[in-house]
């Protein structure tokens, strides 16, 4: 071993994590020697009397012993947690094989050492000095227990400090009086008791039930009552299915024989489709000793770890709804599988969202129901390339509580101090609830066939709510006849159809609830005025198109600003960045909220939206732009513009939940490329499509996608509208492809003040942002509405001449009236179809029918034959042609990718089907 090395191994604790925590004692030393504690103080004086070439990298050198010891209690602060006792099974698969920087030895502190005396001022166990052996005993008790806590990692010194003084103050052991024990041990025979209860009932039926970690129960009972004495109103909880339907009963208040008419099949089949019982959702007003708090459990497919962003929109909009910035009032509450947590990629994405201004919550309490086998396997090898599942936490600097679940005690210990440190710092915290799971995946696997070894410890065991019974029958805190009294009751309760949670408050309403009656039951074809006086509208564009003298502005959004201000007043026509703004404008001057976000939306990927405007003299990096819509009135609307981080499943499931709790505003995502969307393609399917028909969820949101074959490449063209148009149906969203400005200003209008609330899937244009025939006069914003199809506009077509009408779909129709135009035909009409679903059947039947004359219907579309709107309008256009009447297609021919990435093949394959729509009629279906 070199010299080198050993000056390291002496000194290990100076480096990596300790690092900056030590970097920023020495600077407080260097402030005020009396700053620090007096272990620390003696260090940096000896380091700073010691020879530049003395021992260990930091000087090392005055106090071999004391030196020793401060490394000791660093150790135990940064590694306690492996040898904490923490397996309920007493495997150890979370456990290394060596962790010999624990031992005195390690140290060169020997035997004899244990009983000589030792300065522990830097501690908080309540003495300035203790024999080495009391010390040892200490560290030991609070960072190698049943709660072991990692925190040493984290960047801020005032975290650390709260830390330590939190967990050494009490030696990691809480102190709780009967009462609350026995609070404690009915709670975990609750759960066991619902689990016991349906197995019996309902041999064999999936329900993914908790048996085995029904400690977390217990979690959950001391987070809700301890969170409302902390002033906490509002608790939205995100979780899968693993322990779903307990946690609704014994937390949420979900009686029991609403329950049971699941398991019977006898509840009301109230929605087109439904869902199977643990993926449904619950609310419920929960009275605790502090008052009455409102809890509300996410809906959740089967991809599992899914709902974390959504359950955090939800969490921002309700924070939005009372102004509360910080969190005070409510919490974020999310519950994970250890299998789940670190392999699912959305989880990270939520995690980095969690300082994000635009997505910030106050800090999530994460729980993490670790039964150590995951789906099928027990072996970390297998899942994950770190030592703990929760080792995710670290990305963001969160504290991670690891629990073995047998403890009762140190289960609502942890509970307090995760709700302590949120309320304090609004930062995550992380809990690793290690358990076990008695049974398999589902009520219908062996777990055994893969797992023998696992599960022979698990029969050993007699059970988490036993071991804790018997521990409180030990220390005399209850007897064995208190133990069978709960279980009994618990039993009886589920007989008489009790509710097993705290009370439920029926007549509390809160001003906070959001009003979604209005909405219930509610056509999308219920007609909405959008039309706008002209001198509201001129109003508002010089709002939004002012800026202040002192902001230096760019030269070409000055040039952008300076047009939309000639816009607005009629000087010239309105193109769709200013249609989309003066849409946003009009809405937020009536009260209405407004939220964008996604990649670069402030500027806009293609430059267009300019809703955000930088100082380009600003003093430095943290000043905010200028944001215009921001500055309409002292009543209007909140406008909430963000560049989100580089996510859309992340980004989008934020949004979505955002909507679910936000029915008064505007929300909206859109993506950088149209394409982009696929990242997020779990909750378009899972959420923003069928939300409505399986859960009865309504959401208005907004999905704003690129789409335009303008020879950028597979990846830059296709939204995909053949995706959504095969996930439409019982008129559960709106899919549109507007093509003019005013068309995009009427189509959000009419989103935000219809009476419906439902998703709308917007295919934007590209190079038709700055195309002129896209353009509208300012009359039209005033007067006009959306309209579902757009007639022929070329005056000079005689419906009566004409022998072929073309239908078509988005920016193709400018390639089509330019050829029309070239070739001055006069014989051809083209039709556009802006609103594909629901299909706009009796406005397009109107507009064919002007051409009864017509023998040809062509289809034309920029998207390969087996994408694109093909495929779907097919049908529907055919039934609505005479016998007279064939129909054709044009268009690229079907592909497996969207579109070709070569600038020259692009081009002559739009000359060529645009060629097609008006030569010799193919592909006809009639």
């Amino acid at each position: 071993m070199s010299q080198q090395y050993a000056e390291y191994l002496a000194n290990s604790y100076l480096y990596g994590s300790n690092a900056p925590y030590i970097e920023e004692l020495y600077e407080s030393y260097q402030n005020d020697p009396n700053s620090v504690p007096t272990r620390w103080r003696e260090y940096f004086e000896a380091m700073q009397k010691a020879p530049a070439n003395g021992a260990g990298a930091y000087g090392v050198g005055a106090d071999p012993k004391a030196a020793a010891v401060s490394k000791l209690i660093d150790a135990y602060r940064n590694l306690g947690v492996l040898r904490a006792n923490l397996d309920p099974l007493k495997l150890n698969i979370l456990r290394p094989q060596e962790s010999p920087e624990l031992d005195p030895q390690y140290y060169g502190l020997t035997e004899a050492d244990m009983k000589s005396t030792v300065d522990t001022s830097s501690t908080h166990f309540g003495k300035s000095s203790m024999t080495l052996g009391e010390l040892v005993g200490a560290l030991r008790a609070t960072y190698c227990g049943t709660l072991a806590v990692e925190f040493m990692y984290i960047r801020d010194v005032k975290v650390r400090n709260w830390w330590i003084e939190r967990l050494e103050s009490k030696q990691g052991q809480p102190k709780f009086d009967a009462e609350k024990r026995k609070r404690l041990l009915e709670r975990v025979t609750a759960a066991e008791g619902l689990e016991g209860y349906l197995n019996t009932k309902y041999v064999g039926v999936k329900r993914f039930s908790l048996d085995g970690g029904d400690a977390f129960i217990v979690a959950m009972d001391e987070l809700v009552r301890y969170s409302a004495q902390n002033g906490v109103e509002d608790i939205v909880i995100g979780m899968a299915h693993r322990g779903r339907l307990n946690a609704l009963v014994n937390t949420l208040g979900k009686e029991p024989k609403a329950l049971f008419a699941e398991f019977d099949h006898t509840a009301p089949e109230n929605l087109p489709s439904g869902d199977v019982k643990y993926h449904n959702g619950f609310s419920n007003n929960i009275k605790t000793p502090s008052g009455t708090v409102h809890l509300s459990m996410a809906y959740n497919p089967s991809h599992l770890e899914v709902v974390s962003p959504v359950q955090s929109g939800s969490v921002r909009a309700r924070m939005d709804r009372r102004n509360d910035g910080v969190g005070n009032q409510v919490m974020s509450v999310t519950v994970h599988g250890d299998g789940a947590v670190i392999g699912q990629g959305v989880v990270q994405e939520t995690l980095s969202m969690a300082g994000a201004r635009g997505y910030y919550i106050g800090g999530s309490i994460r729980i993490v129901i670790n039964n150590q086998v995951q789906f099928t396997t027990s072996d970390p090898r297998d899942t994950r390339t770190s030592l703990y599942c929760t080792d995710v936490a670290r990305m963001i600097d969160a504290p991670v509580l690891h629990i073995n679940g047998d403890d009762m005690d140190a289960v609502a210990f942890a509970m307090q101090l995760a709700v302590d440190f949120r309320q304090q710092f609004h930062r995550d915290v992380m809990i690793d609830l290690v358990c076990y799971r008695k049974l398999g995946h589902n009520e219908q696997d062996t777990p055994q066939i893969t797992q023998p070894y696992m599960y022979k410890a698990v029969k050993a065991h007699p059970g988490s709510r036993r071991v804790y019974a018997q521990r409180l029958i030990d220390e005399n805190v209850i007897d064995a006849a208190y133990e069978e009294k709960l279980v009994k009751e618990y039993r009886k309760s589920m007989d008489e159809n009790k509710v097993t949670s705290d009370p439920v408050d029926k007549k509390f309403k809160s001003p906070y609830t959001s009003d979604w009656s209005k909405y219930v039951g509610k056509a999308w074809s219920e007609p909405v005025d959008t039309s706008v006086s002209e001198k509201e509208l001129k109003k508002l564009a010089q709002a939004i198109t002012t800026v202040p003298d002192s902001i230096a502005v760019h030269p070409l959004v000055q040039k952008v600003l300076k047009d939309r201000a000639a816009m607005g007043n009629g000087e010239l026509p309105v193109d769709w960045g200013m249609g989309e703004n003066m849409a946003y404008a009009t809405l937020l001057s009536a009260g209405i909220p407004v939220r964008l976000s996604g990649e670069d939306v402030g500027r806009g990927t293609f430059s267009h939206r300019q809703a955000m405007v930088h100082n380009q003299n600003r003093p430095d990096w943290t000043e905010d732009p200028y944001i215009p819509l921001q500055h309409l009135s002292d009543k209007q609307g909140k406008f909430t513009i963000v560049n989100s981080v580089l996510s859309e499943n992340g980004v989008l499931g934020f949004e979505y939940g955002y909507a679910t709790a936000r029915p008064d505003g505007l929300t909206i995502w859109e993506a950088q490329f149209g394409d982009f969307a696929n990242g997020g393609q779990i909750m378009i399917d899972q959420f923003i499509a069928s939300g409505e028909t399986k859960w009865g969820r309504y959401a208005g949101l907004v999905m704003l996608l690129p789409h335009g074959f303008e020879g950028q490449g597979p990846e830059h063209s296709s939204a995909r509208i053949e995706r959504y148009l095969e996930l439409s149906a019982e008129e559960n969203w709106v899919v549109a492809q507007p093509t003019t400005a005013g068309q995009i200003f009427h189509l959000l209008r009419s989103q935000a003040l219809s009476k419906y609330r439902k998703p709308l899937v917007v295919f934007s244009p590209k190079s038709l942002l700055r195309n002129k025939n896209a353009a509208v006069p300012l009359e039209t914003l005033a007067k006009g509405s959306f309209q579902m199809v757009i007639p022929e506009v070329n005056s000079s077509i005689d419906a009566k001449k004409v022998k072929r009408v073309i239908l078509c779909s988005g920016k193709v129709y400018y390639d089509l009236a330019a050829a029309r135009e070239e070739k001055k035909l006069t014989d051809v009409a083209i039709i556009r179809l802006e609103q594909l679903y629901p299909f706009p059947q009796k406005a397009l039947a109107a507009e064919l029918k002007k051409y009864a004359g017509a023998t040809e219907v062509v289809w034309c579309q920029d998207e390969p034959e087996n994408q694109g709107p093909w495929s779907y309008v097919r049908p529907q256009v055919r039934d609505m042609l005479t016998d007279k009447q064939k129909l054709g297609y044009s268009g690229r021919a079907a592909c497996p990718a969207p579109a070709t990435g070569y600038t020259h093949k692009h081009q002559e394959q739009l000359k060529e089907l645009v060629a097609g729509a008006f030569g010799k009629l193919k592909n006809t279906v009639k």
